[in-house]
């Protein structure tokens, strides 16, 4: 049973080095390069079905592999072995009135499970994200990108029991089916934290029938809001970043908000510009009457709270700061949101009162970003607000231990 294996491994890795743990992630680094011919068979296999399917293109993209990409994914692996190993260190120490010296200190987790979807990076971001921090990590990826899953898991693993780490640290769930994920949702006591990674559904499901401990992560309906005193220029090359770069990953922005004042002589340049990139508009009537573009339709209640992970987008022009503060604290999933203005009271108003892991001035939603925020990579982002919140690295994959160093003392 892999949970089993996966318990001993995490008793196992619980004994290693920071030395240890970081060699085996050089190891896996430059395994994964050698053994690319591998990966790349197996996701062009993926990526074969995902199109007979009629897979959207935004989908294709977060599925797809190439020699970049997983360049791009190895050096990540290598950049955690330069961060600093958060194993062992001090959270807090005082000396107690009766001598015990107490000491609060990080450990790891120990048996790490992941269910995600259809991206194969997820699955070397997350070994390597575990193996730091000296966890056993279960993966059970979506059966999209099954083939491409199975390959890294095992270049990994081999690649880690190599340098000497317990052969099950890193294992996947070769099953994709709904009994199996089932069944590693209920593993009580055999997994210490379970993470969904993926969309609304998969999240909700997760949540609801898990016997396990979950972190929440995030559905991304972020907002861009232009307030009445932003600049024109930058809020349109902000907009069309946080929209067009990746349209299908969970910070690209899902919905734009235009203050009343200004909304005639700004918006219709950028509505243009998304156009031009392939963006559908989902407009208030406000916006549809500007009639700057052909690529727009009437924007219903719903799509409000859509995370279109596609070139689409809501816009609604909003009477000031109030209203927009409230429009995203309504349909906002709390995850990324961003204000472009040059007016210090609003824009602070806006950090203080909007309620997301990340809230950003003058800057795109696509920084919410493991690497990004030097994190070294990310096992997902966290919308909730126990434990962990935002882009979760290594000491989000930690919890603590008090250790007290008495000399003979006992309770009266």
């Amino acid at each position: 049973m892999l949970a089993t294996r996966a318990r001993e491994a995490a008793n196992s890795l619980a004994a290693t080095s920071t030395d240890q743990r970081n060699r085996a992630l050089l190891s896996m680094s430059h395994a994964l390069v050698a053994k690319q011919d591998e990966v790349l068979s197996a996701n062009a296999l993926d990526m074969e079905a995902a199109r007979a399917k009629g897979t959207p293109t935004p989908l294709l993209d977060r599925l797809e592999l190439d020699p970049g990409r997983i360049k791009a994914i190895s050096e990540a692996l290598k950049s955690l072995a330069l961060l600093p190993d958060p194993i062992g260190e001090v959270v807090s120490g005082s000396r107690l009135a009766n001598g015990i010296w107490l000491q609060q200190v990080r450990v790891p987790m120990g048996v790490v499970a992941i269910i995600y979807e259809a991206r194969p990076n997820v699955t070397a971001d997350a070994a390597g994200l575990c193996v730091k921090t000296g966890n056993a990590v279960i993966l059970r990826g979506g059966s999209m990108a099954t083939n491409s899953n199975l390959a890294i898991t095992k270049v990994l693993a081999n690649a880690a029991a190599g340098a000497g780490l317990h052969p099950a640290c890193i294992q996947s769930v070769e099953s994709s089916d709904r009994e199996a994920a089932e069944e590693l949702m209920g593993l009580h006591g055999m997994i210490d934290v379970l993470i969904p990674r993926g969309g609304a559904g998969l999240i909700k499901s997760v949540v609801a029938n898990a016997k396990v401990p979950v972190i929440e992560t995030g559905v991304g309906n972020c907002h861009v809001y232009v307030h009445e005193k932003a600049d024109p220029a930058m809020a349109k090359r902000i907009i069309v970043n946080a929209k067009c770069q990746r349209p299908g990953v969970c910070n690209a922005i899902e919905s734009l908000l235009v203050d009343e004042s200004i909304y005639q002589t700004v918006l219709p340049p950028i509505l243009k510009d998304l156009e031009d990139e392939g963006v559908t508009i989902m407009a208030d009537e406000k916006t549809r009457s500007l009639g700057a573009v052909m690529r727009i339709q009437p924007a219903s209640e719903e799509d409000w709270g859509t995370e279109y992970l596609d070139l689409k987008i809501s816009c609604k022009i909003v009477s000031g700061l109030d209203e927009a503060i409230d429009h995203i604290n309504t349909y906002g999933t709390k995850h990324s949101e961003a204000i472009v203005t040059e007016d210090y009271s609003a824009a602070k108003r806006f950090l203080n009162e909007v309620d997301a892991a990340a809230v950003y001035v003058n800057a795109s939603t696509r920084f919410t970003d493991g690497g990004e925020f030097g994190l070294g990579a990310e096992i997902g982002i966290s919308t909730q607000k126990l434990h962990a919140r935002g882009p979760m690295g290594l000491t989000a994959l930690t919890t603590t231990k008090h250790i007290a160093m008495g000399s003979g003392q006992i309770r009266e």
